[in-house]
């Protein structure tokens, strides 16, 4: 009897004549917790859509059993019948929708032809509560935080009687706190006898929960580790993953900084709509010429939100205070003021705000400097082209060329296509935010690179991270926020993720 439960066989799948997977294997145990660690690109979201049914069986090569049974799966129906349900990175609910009506779209409770509403409601309650959700059933989706919604899919996978879980990055967009929520669930469904798949790119998490780890790298398998045989650590993984080792996760670095270039003055902010909630309150922040400057908080502390509204007011109302750049007054009341006035603000929602997924890497790597390539109002389209393909070879972005639409990329290299966006409108100070979410650590590294070449050539950068060590790593100074309030201010080598934390919960302003 074999004690895999799943096993797919050299699985080659193809676009466009570019081979995605190439003959790549992957065993399963039953109730183990198992991860898959790559590159951006590498394939593993490839891989886990073939197993799911996005991609149909007659869409690839290889084999697929489940079981002891060859699938050859039309679509996802197929899949989730068998019990394999996929959660993608980009939660698929619908905000205006309750918990319980989410929970069970598709898949409604039916009794004569109708749907059953107690009945529905009694089986969602069972369900939240096995995966520690308070809330009511009737909770609207847009009520609830991204970690809550990230449960509530989890509870759509458990009401199809669920066997293997797979979770593409789950704790990308999460807070610690929820982060740890949601790897104790997955344990608790190991002992239940769920077994589970997780792609992530956060080792630490890798580290803590996985029985074992396949690698992947340029649609190939690399090797496959094992906890129990005491073969996995990060150090084998990420070489695995990128084909090297990375002894410093942080590039060396020396800067040169100079005057105060971009200050913030007593910036006040309030809810966009619910205008008497004072969001931001009286935030105080400098960046000198050659700096990079971290501000880390919990989700809600208000971090995005003081960008944001920087940056052409594009959050908030009723907002007051004083921006200076060089030492003057800069007024940036819309996002073009600001574009113009050398300010940018790479976005930590890359598919919502940040990208055009439609359009092509070309047009999007161009939309921000539109302006700066027209020679009267006509677009040089051989400079733009140029330029696009600079950047691509730059920031090593996997394409097959500058014309392949955005939406195709994998999500570290559509995070690659934001940052040459602003990096070819050429700011003099740039807000990142969260600029390596979801991304690998050797796509992380080159990132790191590109932040501290903007810093050597005279600009003021500000990262905005959730991941403390990548703040203590990258930053010459560190601005905590609790509340819609400054903390605590701190210099490089002052700081350490327990002192962080502490002025991140700390209410008291500095």
């Amino acid at each position: 009897m074999s004690e895999f439960i799943l096993e797919m066989k050299d699985i080659t799948k193809a676009f466009t004549g570019v081979k995605a997977l190439n003959r790549v294997n992957l065993k399963v145990k039953q109730g183990e917790i198992h991860a898959l660690c790559g590159e951006n690109g590498a394939g593993k979201s490839t891989l886990m859509k073939v197993l799911s049914g996005v991609y149909p069986y007659d869409d690839y090569e290889g084999e697929i059993v489940f079981n002891k049974q060859l699938c050859q799966f039309k679509g996802i129906k197929d899949s989730e019948k068998e019990g394999i349900v996929i959660i993608h990175q980009e939660l698929a609910l619908i905000p205006y929708l309750s918990i319980a009506d989410n929970i069970f779209l598709g898949n409604e409770i039916a009794r004569h032809g109708f749907i059953d509403f107690d009945e529905t409601i009694k089986k969602t309650g069972e369900i939240m509560e096995s995966v520690g959700l308070s809330e009511q059933p009737n909770t609207l989706i847009t009520n609830i935080g991204v970690g809550k919604q990230q449960l509530v899919e989890i509870a759509k996978a458990i009401s199809k009687n669920v066997k293997i879980l797979i979770l593409d990055e789950p704790t990308a967009a999460l807070n610690e706190d929820d982060s740890e929520n949601l790897l104790n669930l997955l344990l608790e469904f190991k002992r239940q006898g769920i077994t589970c798949i997780i792609i992530s790119h956060k080792l630490n998490e890798v580290m803590a929960v996985s029985d074992s780890v396949t690698i992947i790298r340029d649609g190939e398998t690399i090797e496959t580790l094992h906890a129990e045989t005491g073969g996995l650590s990060e150090e084998r993984i990420i070489k695995g993953m990128v084909g090297r080792s990375l002894e410093n996760r942080y590039p060396d670095y020396q800067p040169v900084i100079g005057n105060t270039y971009f200050e913030v003055r007593n910036w006040s902010v309030y809810h966009p709509t619910h205008t008497a909630r004072k969001i931001l309150d009286d935030i105080h922040i400098t960046i000198r010429k050659g700096e990079i400057i971290g501000i880390a908080g919990l989700m809600g502390a208000g971090r995005t939100e003081l960008a944001r509204s920087i940056f052409g007011k594009s959050y908030g109302a009723k907002i007051s205070g004083q921006l200076f750049k060089d030492g003057k007054e800069i007024k940036l009341s819309n996002v073009k003021k600001a574009i113009d006035a050398g300010v940018a603000y790479a976005t930590e929602d890359r598919k919502g705000n940040g990208l055009v997924l439609i359009e092509t890497i070309n047009e999007n790597i161009s939309l921000a400097s539109v302006n700066k390539r027209a020679k009267a109002t006509v677009i040089d389209e051989n400079q733009e082209i140029k330029q696009s393909e600079y950047y691509k070879e730059k920031m090593s972005i996997k394409s097959r060329d500058v014309f392949q639409e955005v939406g195709s990329l994998s999500g570290g290299n559509q995070q690659k296509v934001v940052l040459a966006k602003w990096l070819l409108s050429e700011p003099d100070v740039l807000f990142l935010d969260e600029p390596t979410r979801g991304i690998d650590v050797g796509a992380k590294y080159d990132i790191y690179l590109i932040i501290q070449e903007m810093a050597k050539a005279g600009k003021a950068v500000c990262i905005i991270s959730s991941e403390l060590p990548e703040i203590l790593g990258m930053c010459d100074r560190i601005y905590t926020m609790n509340d819609g309030r400054i903390t605590s201010e701190s210099k490089r080598g002052e700081a350490t993720q327990e002192t962080l934390m502490e002025k991140m919960t700390n209410k008291v302003g500095v």
